[in-house]
């Protein structure tokens, strides 16, 4: 099966935290499953890192690429179609992010793998 990770997913898997849920972590080792990184996820966490928010090596190109090759985890483009999706969104949550991956994984038809709360009520399967 396929599932979109969200962006605090995918940290908490490559940082090893506790915060991740036991279902989400038998699903990312689970040799069956195929697992996408969006590419708002990146830009997400380029932000975050450049604001200190997190802490990552400074070449945090080749660190995501690596994690992502070491995890087997595919690239998930955000494509033109992605981003007008997010006009049709209801508000239930403002973060940009967070919505363009609710639209990816809507159109995408991918399970989303994600404790956010507020990405429950949108119109996706969120797995926690």
């Amino acid at each position: 099966m396929k599932y979109l990770l969200d962006t605090h997913t995918f940290l908490w898997w490559i940082t090893d935290n506790s915060s991740l849920s036991d279902k989400a972590r038998k699903i990312i080792t689970n040799v069956d499953s195929t697992l996408f990184l969006s590419a708002a996820s990146g830009w997400e966490i380029a932000i975050k890192a450049r604001l200190g928010k997190i802490t990552l090596p400074d070449d945090i190109t080749t660190f995501i690429y690596e994690q992502m090759s070491i995890n087997a985890i595919k690239e998930l483009p955000v494509k033109m179609n992605h981003t007008l999706q997010t006009y049709i969104l209801p508000d239930h949550h403002r973060d940009p992010f967070d919505r363009l991956l609710v639209s990816q994984s809507q159109l995408e038809m991918l399970p989303i793998i994600t404790g956010d709360s507020h990405i429950s009520p949108y119109n996706v399967k969120v797995i926690w």
